[in-house]
């Protein structure tokens, strides 16, 4: 995905309505309106657009706050705030003081959560987490095996209709298409609350057994 983009501005977005699925892929295509967005949900306004600005800079580097250069600040501060946070304050998911550098997040945020979180979850192992697993048992890496493939394919079920009609391979109403990608989801989280069932009560009869 395209890490950053220079489209003129959108027209204002009603906030009575509902975003479209269109809309939410299309911000959702670049990393740092992404990573704002994330970063955003951790927290509570008014933020600082500096303080957002270092959050991206530091992630897209792969560096801390502290350790970025000047420049690195500043390639990713212009265009943030000259593109990306008045595209977000225009689609009613943020309020954008631009002449005072001040954010504060709407309800509207929240409708981006589920799809980040599914991103993350669908994210390579760390090696801390290979490591814990390493000490699991067969039945629990099994149980992890199943969760993570269907975790992919709801997600890529989901991504793939996205694309599929922004691009018009697909003509799919929004509001099936929604629907839709609603019911992935939702099945995607019974499936994993079922998987985590099944490992703790397997975790609890080998304490009772010991």
């Amino acid at each position: 995905m395209p890490s950053d983009d220079s489209q003129p501005d959108d027209p204002p977005c009603d906030e009575s309505e509902a975003l479209s699925p269109d809309e939410i892929f299309h911000i959702l295509q670049t990393n740092r309106r992404r990573d704002t967005i994330a970063y955003l949900l951790d927290r509570e306004g008014p933020i600082k657009m500096s303080d957002i600005a270092e959050h991206v800079a530091a992630k897209e580097h792969e560096t801390t706050v502290e350790a970025l250069t000047s420049k690195q600040r500043q390639r990713v501060y212009i265009p943030l705030y000259q593109s990306h946070l008045p595209k977000l304050d225009t689609k009613g998911i943020i309020d954008y003081n631009k002449p005072r550098g001040i954010v504060q997040p709407t309800e509207r945020l929240e409708i981006f959560r589920p799809y980040l979180e599914a991103v993350e979850s669908d994210a390579s192992p760390t090696q801390s987490d290979t490591d814990a697993n390493a000490n699991t048992d067969a039945g629990d890496g099994l149980t992890s095996q199943l969760v993570n493939g269907s975790r992919a394919m709801f997600v890529g079920a989901s991504v793939g209709l996205l694309a599929a009609s922004v691009s018009g391979f697909l003509v799919i109403p929004e509001l099936t298409l929604a629907a839709t990608i609603g019911l992935l989801f939702v099945l995607m989280t019974i499936k994993t609350n079922l998987a985590d069932s099944a490992a703790t009560n397997r975790s609890d009869d080998r304490r009772l057994s010991q």
